[in-house]
């Protein structure tokens, strides 16, 4: 029990150091930028957020290390946070764009850093697995929020999509089923955050943004139908898989 409460503590440490850094880096924003309250609010809340749910599913999963993968991605979720105050100050003043998109730049870079980083060490983990795909979809909603200020709401159906894919799982259980690897489920979701953060820089004309991210959102539209086609068609054919060999396999597509 005093082994156990000894690798709680040095986890619950990780985090308060990941949510010490996230408060480092919206001190320095709001220096460098004159960050209004919307900005500094919202930031705080992702901080408070991230280290609240982290540190419960660390308890809960009994992890014995947090892992250099997990620190990659804590990292990333630190960069996040800062877009995610940026674009919330973006509704009370003009947001510093190039600050946004190189913020935005590397978090979508570390992006393949943190599951390499896994696979190489041993560390694959269906927290980790999870983690790495919150961070993912969070950033893409708050890169939605902002898109959507220049090329209309629609811009909102990228970005929900996939919380609207987890609340219709709660009344449709066949849909929490594991889907097999996908190469192109992967490459969809990169080109997400790719679209976004090209329309977000405004470097190309209007009807170009438009065109990349309406393109970006058919092929969203295109994985989700052909994941939940699968989904239904196994679950009329196959026995429901117990929940242990569910999170073995998250175990082994991690990352």
């Amino acid at each position: 029990m005093a082994l156990n409460n000894t690798y709680d503590a040095r986890l619950q440490q990780e985090t308060a150091v990941g949510a010490g850094v996230q408060l480092l880096l919206l001190a320095l924003l709001g220096t460098a930028i004159g960050m209004g309250p919307a900005g500094w609010l919202t930031g705080l809340a992702f901080a408070f957020a991230t280290w609240a749910v982290l540190s419960r599913a660390l308890h809960r999963s009994r992890l014995r290390s947090f892992g250099p993968a997990n620190r990659v991605t804590l990292g990333r979720a630190t960069l996040v946070g800062g877009v995610t105050a940026l674009v919330a100050d973006s509704f009370e003043s003009a947001p510093p764009v190039t600050l946004l998109v190189g913020l935005t730049a590397v978090a979508l870079l570390l992006d393949g850093v943190d599951g390499k980083v896994a696979r190489r060490t041993g560390t694959s983990t269906a927290l980790g697995a999870r983690f790495d795909m919150e961070v993912d979809a969070f950033l893409i909603l708050v890169l939605s929020v902002y898109v959507s200020t220049q090329l209309g709401p629609w811009v909102l159906l990228i970005g929900g999509m996939r919380y609207a894919f987890v609340a219709a799982a709660r009344l449709a259980p066949w849909l929490n089923a594991p889907l097999p690897p996908s190469f192109a489920r992967k490459t969809v979701a990169a080109v997400q955050g790719i679209a976004l953060l090209l329309a977000g820089a405004e470097l190309l004309p209007h009807l170009a943004n438009l065109a990349i991210v309406l393109s970006a959102l058919g092929s969203l539209l295109w994985s989700f139908g052909r994941d939940v086609r699968w989904l239904w068609r196994t679950s009329r054919t196959t026995a429901p898989i117990p929940a242990e060999a569910q999170v073995r396999e998250l175990e082994l597509a991690a990352r």
